[in-house]
């Protein structure tokens, strides 16, 4: 039986005991103005319609009778354009020629059916938003497929996601689990959807859509929150590719009994960067380079070609330093992983491809590097 050692203390933990998260699922949005320029433009607009409404009938007060003293002034011309606009008006000022009525009929209605749409246009655009982002929470729901769920959208979480999309994935395929909703709306503003919730919680895994995801990234900055939520995520999808960071190495095995395929232990992998560095500091510089993607060296995955096959690994022309067959994984100099087979995959170090890419691999792939073959 293993213990979770606690290095320390965890936001999604912490919000998560003091009080349950409200959970919802938090689209990308487009780029608006501000609440405050909004209904200051509104404001405006009403201004105008006033002053166009009382421009009309004081430049037409001829044409109008008031009940008091028979006379329109422009005092008489600013109460009269104001009830008419908020209201059918009161009838103690009244246009009694026909140009005044037709006037009346041809501008001050229009204006008056203006000044109402622009009173009600705060809630008619509620309304309205609120039904398109129904429609397009249900879309996002019918078309996404085969995405990566990414659970914290720390330091760790960014890097992940920031390498993904080096490698071609859309932001679309990116589905970011958080509990505060200040970082969910910082994943907003980058082009990611968010669900705001306790990723420990199965409900608010099945709102990330996670039974239909194709991978799923556990970056918590506590081990025991990590542990469940792997348990949680492998209940829910048992296809799915799971991989997990934990702070301490001996809460690693515990991870991959929870259902993590690889768990990648963070404070001992940036330990062993640091003594590789101050052994040889380039050589702590190409590995830094190869785990960057879209920059200098990148490390990927890639299947054996048929032109490929029946060779050993020294005679590819590309640097291949692994040999995946089946479930295991052989080194290059692995008597075994000689001659390749057609299954295999092979894990390559290649030459990222420029930005204007024009490399075999297309605009946005990594390019095959001329480099030399292994020697023994």
């Amino acid at each position: 039986m293993f213990h979770v050692k606690l290095p320390g203390q965890d936001a999604m933990a912490r919000r998560a005991d003091e009080h349950v998260v409200p959970t919802r699922v938090m689209l990308p949005r487009r780029v608006t103005h501000g609440p405050a320029r909004q209904v200051g433009k509104r404001l405006l607009m009403a201004l105008l319609v006033l002053a166009a409404t009382v421009l009309i009938v004081w430049l037409d007060r001829a044409g109008y009778n008031d009940n008091a003293d028979g006379k329109v002034d422009l005092l008489d011309a600013v109460y009269y354009a104001t009830v008419t606009l908020s209201t059918t008006g009161y009838g103690d000022i009244t246009p009694y020629s026909a140009g005044a009525r037709l006037i009346n009929v041809v501008l001050v209605t229009p204006l008056r059916v203006m000044f109402l749409i622009i009173l009600v246009g705060t809630t008619l655009e509620v309304l309205t938003e609120r039904t398109r982002e129904d429609f397009r929470l249900k879309r996002w729901r019918a078309n996404l497929r085969d995405h990566t769920v990414v659970v914290g959208f720390g330091t760790k979480g960014r890097s992940a996601i920031q390498t993904l999309c080096a490698t071609g994935l859309p932001k679309e395929q990116i589905v970011i689990v958080d509990p505060a909703s200040k970082v969910i709306e910082a994943a907003n503003a980058e082009g990611f959807t968010g669900v705001l919730g306790d990723a420990t919680r199965s409900d608010v895994l099945l709102r990330a859509e996670l039974q239909k995801a194709r991978q799923i990234i556990i970056a918590t900055q506590r081990d025991d929150t990590a542990v469940l939520v792997a348990l949680t995520a492998r209940q829910l999808n048992r296809g799915a590719k799971i991989v997990a960071a934990v702070r301490e190495e001996e809460n690693a095995p515990l991870l991959r009994q929870s259902g993590a395929d690889a768990v990648i232990t963070s404070s001992g992998a940036a330990g062993r960067l640091l003594g590789l560095s101050v052994l040889s500091p380039s050589a702590g510089t190409v590995m830094e380079d190869l785990i960057q993607q879209g920059s200098g060296l990148d490390l990927i995955e890639r299947p054996v070609i048929k032109a490929e096959v029946g060779k050993s690994v020294r005679e590819t022309e590309d640097l291949v330093v692994s040999v995946l067959r089946g479930h295991r994984l052989l080194g290059y100099d692995d008597p075994a992983a000689s001659p390749l087979q057609l299954t295999d995959r092979v894990i390559t170090i290649v030459r990222a491809s420029p930005p204007s890419g024009s490399g075999p691999s297309g605009p946005s792939g990594p390019s095959l590097p001329h480099l030399p073959p292994h020697r023994p």
